[in-house]
């Protein structure tokens, strides 16, 4: 099989999966430019209500497949940061299920996902100084607001990986799950995602994002949602709640920083 992304929709979760177990999951460039129009599909189903993304097999992702890089350099940096910009923008909850090794690029893609759950004996570096590449301002960024200054120098300085342990210890993942035990823990917590309401998140994300310009347009989605009444009602009715608000289709993957 070819390089590329699959996907599934499975109980309104988006599964992405990077497959090119060759190359340990290395991404493409085509692999790269093929990311953001399929967030955009993703995005714009009203049957998605979350998004994993993982890799094939025991690895999550070894960075950028580096064959061409020397072929046209800028273009491989253009569509990886554009890629991973499309990532941060999509606005539902996103979850980086990791495997093995995330690396380089792959760890550009777990950093721009919202939540980040590990497997036991992970490996993660961010390894642009291995390669003399500048690592952009807005990568350099979410890796800073993910582990805070010093731990974002080690990993760039240095190009050194860390254990699954010490990326838990400096926030760069939230969960490390037993061997077994990830693929489990993932379904179980996107189910709850998947049930909670989409209007409180896309909101939350947007903030959290740094983009706070747009409460008037959030408590004007709010007014016309219907979820804090069904919300209400369901908490009053000692039941779950069903919400009903999507994302517009015209909202798609836009800058969400």
């Amino acid at each position: 099989m070819e390089p590329q992304l699959l996907h599934t929709v499975n109980d309104s979760v988006a599964t992405v999966v990077i497959h090119h177990p060759a190359r340990r999951n290395a991404m493409t460039a085509a692999m790269w430019r093929a990311l953001p129009p399929l967030l955009g599909t993703l995005a714009a189903d009203p049957a998605v209500r979350a998004l994993v993304l993982t890799g094939e097999g025991g690895t999550f992702c070894a960075g950028a497949d580096i064959t061409g890089l020397l072929d046209a350099p800028d273009e491989a940096r253009e569509l990886a940061v554009a890629a991973e910009e499309a990532l941060a923008a999509f606005p539902k909850p996103t979850l980086a299920a990791i495997r093995g090794h995330c690396v380089g690029g792959g760890a550009q893609l777990a950093a721009a996902c919202d939540l980040r759950f590990a497997r036991e004996g992970a490996l993660f570096g961010v390894t642009p100084a291995k390669l003399g590449i500048v690592y952009r301002a807005s990568s350099t960024r979410r890796l800073v607001a993910l582990v805070g200054p010093a731990t974002a120098k080690y990993l760039l300085f240095s190009g050194e990986l860390i254990d699954a342990d010490r990326a838990l210890r400096t926030g760069l993942v939230d969960e490390v799950l037993p061997d077994g035990e990830l693929g489990k823990r993932v379904a179980e917590f996107t189910r709850i995602l998947a049930s909670r309401s989409l209007l409180t998140q896309a909101a939350a994300k947007e903030f959290a994002n740094g983009r706070t310009d747009r409460d008037a347009h959030w408590e004007e989605q709010s007014r016309g949602s219907g979820d804090l009444a069904e919300g209400v009602t369901a908490f009053l009715e000692r039941r779950a709640a069903r919400f009903d608000w999507t994302v517009p289709m015209s909202a798609g993957t836009g800058s969400g920083s």
